[in-house]
């Protein structure tokens, strides 16, 4: 039985995938689970296990090529019998018999789709006296990477019938398959179906280069990818969410002693600096500010007060801005947070992080400080109510004690979305947060 495995929905929003590479080949025997490929999405390099045991018959897709969801990748011959009706052939495979499975279920993948598990729902209280919500921004189509050319589907319309490697020259050509019209067998769209287009007069309007373009005096590359997703998520925060940005300077010299005195003791070996401390400090102040960690329910006209907190950590890695979250940060203690961040900070550098770990978060930290950098204005990770930036530790003049001595000084920029919260809140958060920064030894709990 020809068996059709379909690219599955790999995390929240994402709508196609770039296929990295095979770790298959026609002919070869795969086991269930076995990972067959690996694919980026906007927000993580993921590794795809069969849902199949049997043989594969065919790849339906080329590495570079970005697939939408539910589309074909790649067909397995298996042992397994059904009462399905007859197989019919399928044009675009070569006259392959493919399986119809518009009504079939795709297996679950493991650790792909399912909603994460939290401990506690989400509690829900109504929004009195609030002004007109501001307009959300619309998305911009991203099937097949290429945006300006792109147009929406009508609803039961096919995807334009060609091969991968057609798929791959008319991508790299940036020209719509929609707008192409095929001369081969059923309507198939050929390679001389796409170059015939691209000579003809339509050819400027409707379509534009997207390979990189190097010359001496500048180079051009696609947006695609994590820089596309980052992109388009900033525009739409920035657009939608009322932005207020506070600041606070700080005298953090005890809490740089703090962290000198338990890495010769307890901590020795493990990830300890300012960010983990701010992590277990905001974590713990987050439960006694909670509009800090709301959500703005623009469907249900509702705010959204979760009962949890899931800490989201910026991170630069070779990939792009990354933001993986910790679950339940706010139950960790500060070792725990230590071992929590080390993990977490290196399967994004490494480009591991699984959806899971790049979604459902509720408040954002970003360590602005590690690229010698005093404040900022951090823009809101989208879904989030504030986002919190720690600017380097630096030595400066400051009045202690009636005196003037070099202290640690730390500028802290908390921005919020003032749909969610007043002012006063965002202020006596920040506060909050500073004033266990100069006095940790009184407010923070080390068990």
């Amino acid at each position: 039985m020809l068996e059709v495995f379909k690219l599955p929905d790999l995390g929240e929003g994402l709508t196609e995938s770039e296929l990295l590479s095979w770790k298959v080949a026609i002919g070869d025997t795969v086991h269930l689970n076995q990972v067959i490929a690996e694919v980026e999405t906007a927000k993580a390099v993921v590794e795809l296990p069969s849902p199949y045991e049997g043989v594969v018959a065919d790849l339906l897709a080329e590495p570079g090529q970005t697939v939408p969801v539910g589309d074909p990748i790649v067909s397995f011959q298996t042992a397994l019998e059904h009462d399905d009706a007859a197989p019919v052939p399928n044009a675009a495979s070569g006259g392959a018999v493919v399986e119809e499975e518009e009504e079939r279920r795709q297996p679950t993948l493991v650790g792909y789709g399912a909603e994460v598990a939290q401990k506690g729902r989400p509690q829900r209280r109504a929004r009195a006296a609030v002004g007109a919500a501001v307009g959300a921004v619309d998305s911009a189509p991203q099937a097949g990477g290429v945006v300006v050319l792109e147009k929406p589907r009508e609803t039961g319309t096919e995807r334009p019938r060609s091969t991968p490697p057609v798929r791959k020259f008319a991508r790299d050509s940036g020209v719509n398959l929609e707008l192409v019209t095929g001369t081969g067998p059923a309507g198939l769209i050929t390679r001389e179906d796409v170059e015939a287009f691209l000579k003809s007069a339509a050819a400027p309007e409707n379509a534009t280069r997207v390979a990189p373009i190097v010359s001496d005096r500048e180079m051009r590359t696609p947006i695609k990818g994590v820089r596309k997703a980052t992109a388009a998520a900033m525009v739409s925060s920035a657009f939608t969410a009322p932005h207020v940005t506070e600041f606070l300077t700080v005298d953090v010299t005890k809490t740089m002693k703090l962290i000198r005195a338990l890495k010769e003791k307890d901590f020795a070996g493990l990830r300890l600096g300012p960010l983990t401390v701010v992590a277990k400090i905001v974590a713990a102040a987050l439960v006694r500010h909670p509009e800090l960690n709301s959500r703005w329910d623009e469907a249900a006209g509702e705010i959204v007060v979760p009962n949890y907190v899931n800490l989201g950590l910026a991170a630069a890695t070779p990939r792009g801005l990354m933001v993986p979250n910790i679950k339940d940060a706010h139950r960790l203690s500060l070792r725990e947070m230590s071992g929590a961040i080390d993990d977490l900070v290196s399967t994004a550098r490494d480009g591991k992080s699984s959806p899971e770990q790049l979604t459902h978060g509720t408040f954002t930290i970003t360590n602005v400080g590690v690229f010698g950098v005093d404040a900022g204005t951090p823009i809101i990770n989208p879904g989030e109510a504030a986002i919190l930036a720690m600017g380097q530790v630096r030595q400066q003049p400051w009045a202690h004690k009636g005196k003037i001595k070099l202290r640690d000084v730390m500028v802290l920029s908390l921005s919020f979305d003032h749909r969610l919260v007043d002012g006063e809140q965002g202020s006596k958060f920040l506060s909050e947060i500073g004033a266990v920064l100069e006095d940790p030894a009184r407010f923070l709990s080390l068990a």
